[in-house]
């Protein structure tokens, strides 16, 4: 894990938000909800807060800007950013909407499979930067 970083939860439900959420915070990460996609974008634009360590997003965020278009921008600020995708029926636009490296979660789900993906996520992530750092 990073230190004072977050992962930012972007889901207009706001129950499946929370519940995430704890069980992420339950197992030591620091989370952050965000209910809307242009908020998400505003956030992760933004250089003030926490840094995101990783992003999980519903796919249908009800308005003109989808998941799939929050994780392309993450992904142009913070190249390396873990993402997961949860979605109810838009899995099958995964090969073709998301970014390269990414993780989907099919709605109704465990919510230890979203604890588990984004601590293998963040954990590779952790490893690719220190092999990267010692020039292997």
């Amino acid at each position: 894990m990073i230190p004072d970083a977050v992962i930012l939860i972007v889901e207009d439900e706001a129950l499946i938000a929370e519940v995430v959420g704890e069980n992420l915070k339950d197992s030591g990460f620091a989370v952050e909800l965000i209910d809307g996609a242009s908020e998400a974008v505003a956030r992760i634009e933004s250089d003030e807060g926490a840094p995101i360590q990783a992003l999980i997003t519903d796919v249908r965020l009800g308005g003109a800007i989808s998941g799939w278009d929050v994780a392309r921008r993450a992904r142009e600020r913070i190249p390396d950013l873990p993402v997961i995708y949860m979605t109810g029926d838009s899995g099958v636009d995964w090969s073709a909407q998301g970014v390269p490296n990414s993780v989907l979660i099919v709605k109704p789900f465990a919510t230890g499979q979203v604890v588990t993906a984004v601590s293998t996520l963040v954990t590779e992530l952790a490893a690719r930067r220190a092999a990267s750092a010692s020039g292997e």
